[in-house]
């Protein structure tokens, strides 16, 4: 691994203070953070995430983020490390770097090269599969790039950040979706490893902040799949706004949790009516539910206004963002 000077920390004492995250931990010199990717060395903080185990282009849509830039592509880059240990994680090579004993390798990122990759397609740039705001300087060094070429950049995260990185983080995103893995404190430190309310504090200041937000939730047996669990979590999502856009995962066993049992269709339809039921606008669901689940409808006449394929978009009927039949706004950044 290779190691850069970070930003994100303060003096605590003799010891270095990392701010990114809501562990804040405190390092002595040469030591490296829970994290595993960031590290003091002297008097200064370093990161290990200029660099990527992934660089290719994807559709938007499979973020997922079905309201921003539908139809577009994103060059989606995975940085390792992850701030949480979630037993299910599918991307654990990635994400459990320095915690798992697995073969690991990654290639350096340069950001002008990866602006210019994306700008040449029209796309954004997407930080997925690990957890991305553990390279928040290396986004801080693409959306510097990316405004003068008109390439955004987003994130599929889990939303464990300070008030510090959020203010750092928020003007330099253009979407983001963000897991909301559990209903309650005790389920999701059972899961994840770290407390609920600094996500759901994530949620509302990036919203807050004009940042496109979308949120999504694995229905994980025992964590978020009850019928009320999801109604708290949608009433969460419904408060912040209902035109939040929600997308209902189908959990797939894997990592520690291999012998689960996935998702029922059955389980998602249900989950998409609770959404519905709490006031939300718009729930998804990937593929279990075939093209219907994929569908933006109006809120206002409910006609179909934006029908996808599985990770591809199908038709646009919006005109300016307003539905073609009724004139209701459908909320979105759907310039492609």
């Amino acid at each position: 691994m290779e190691w850069t000077a970070a930003t994100l920390y303060q003096t605590a004492g003799d010891r270095l203070a990392c701010t990114l995250c809501p562990v804040r931990c405190k390092l002595a010199d040469g030591q490296v953070g829970a994290c595993r990717v960031r590290r003091r060395t002297g008097e200064r903080l370093e990161t290990g995430t200029f660099a990527t185990t992934v660089r290719h282009y994807d559709a938007i849509e499979r973020k997922p983020l079905y309201h921003f830039r539908p139809g577009s592509s994103v060059l989606t880059l995975a940085a390792p490390g992850c701030t949480f240990r979630c037993d299910y994680c599918i991307n654990h090579r990635i994400s459990q770097y320095g915690r798992d004993d697995v073969p690991w390798r990654a290639d350096a990122v340069d950001p002008a090269e990866v602006i210019e990759l994306a700008a040449s397609r029209g796309a954004s740039v997407g930080l997925s599969y690990s957890e991305p705001s553990l390279a928040i300087e290396l986004t801080l060094a693409l959306a510097a790039l990316g405004a003068h070429r008109g390439v955004g950049v987003v994130w599929k995260t889990n939303g464990f950040l300070t008030e510090e990185a959020l203010a750092l983080a928020g003007p330099a995103l253009a979407a983001v979706n963000i897991d909301i893995k559990a209903a309650d404190e005790k389920r999701h430190h059972e899961l994840t490893g770290a407390p609920l309310a600094p996500v759901l504090a994530s949620l509302r200041a990036l919203h807050a902040r004009g940042v496109w937000v979308e949120a999504s939730t694995p229905l994980i047996p025992g964590v978020s799949a009850s019928p009320s669990d999801l109604a708290r979590i949608a009433a969460v999502i419904a408060s912040v706004d209902p035109g939040i856009p929600w997308h209902l995962l189908r959990y797939t066993p894997a990592y520690r949790r291999s012998a689960d049992l996935p998702t029922l269709p059955d389980a998602l339809a249900a989950a998409a009516r609770i959404g519905h039921e709490a006031g939300l606008r718009y729930v998804y669901v990937e593929r279990a539910l075939g093209p219907s689940g994929r569908a933006t409808r109006c809120p206002g006449c409910g006609d179909t206004v934006v029908t996808r394929d599985v990770w591809a978009l199908r038709e646009l009927r919006l005109r300016d963002g307003t539905c073609p039949e009724c004139g209701t706004v459908v909320e979105g950044r759907w310039d492609k």
